[in-house]
């Protein structure tokens, strides 16, 4: 699998977020990888001599960006102690990790990503519009609010043994105003859309 421990550490390195990193693991690593995970544009399996049977999982982009934000704060010492809007606020942050997240990552071209998942591009319909056509496109879409069902599906498909649920200790939920999250909501109104579009792929799937 990749990332494994061999392939950089997750805080320093971040294996699981550079695009260059996986390419270069890719060089080193080929014969030995079956499985590659990580936040990566869609476009990247194009850049990987290899076949892919491609699965995903979409969150909530208002928990998804409160998420993000406690967990940078949480691994940021420097920004410790800052208002969790402060972060958001932050236009590298917002532009690289933050706004329409999803359909930025599903849209991407190849020909247009040049620094992975922090790749800057413009909004658009247009672009809402690729991203749904895509994600029509993976062969096994999952929701975080119904992760389960997704292991369960991936094992009947591809007879996998996952075993049971394993929980990672992930930043603690705290309370934040109703009017942060309508902002989240409204400065991503791409990926709230998009989700909405997940949520209804998903359950006409099952």
């Amino acid at each position: 699998m990749y990332p494994d421990l061999s392939d950089g550490d997750p805080v320093s390195v971040a294996p699981q977020l550079f695009v260059g990193v996986l390419l270069d693991r890719w060089r080193r690593r080929r014969d030995e990888i079956e499985v590659v995970t990580g936040h990566f544009p869609l476009c990247t399996t194009e850049l990987l001599d290899a076949d892919f049977t491609v699965l995903t999982v979409l969150r909530d982009p208002v928990e998804r960006t409160l998420s993000y934000l406690r967990h940078h704060r949480q691994t940021t010492p420097a920004d410790a102690e800052k208002p969790l809007e402060a972060i958001y606020e932050d236009p590298v942050r917002f532009k690289g990790f933050i706004e329409n997240q999803m359909v930025k990552m599903l849209s991407l071209r190849r020909e247009e990503m040049t620094d992975g998942m922090m790749t800057e591009v413009p909004f658009s319909r247009k672009r809402l519009r690729a991203a749904k056509r895509r994600l029509e496109s993976i062969e096994l879409v999952g929701l975080q609010e119904s992760l389960e069902e997704f292991a369960q599906e991936l094992e009947r498909r591809r007879g996998w043994q996952l075993g049971p649920p394993v929980y990672a200790v992930g930043s603690e939920p705290m309370d934040v105003p109703a009017s942060f999250r309508a902002r989240i909501a409204k400065d991503n109104r791409l990926d709230v859309e998009l989700y909405e579009f997940a949520r209804e792929l998903v359950a006409g799937r099952r």
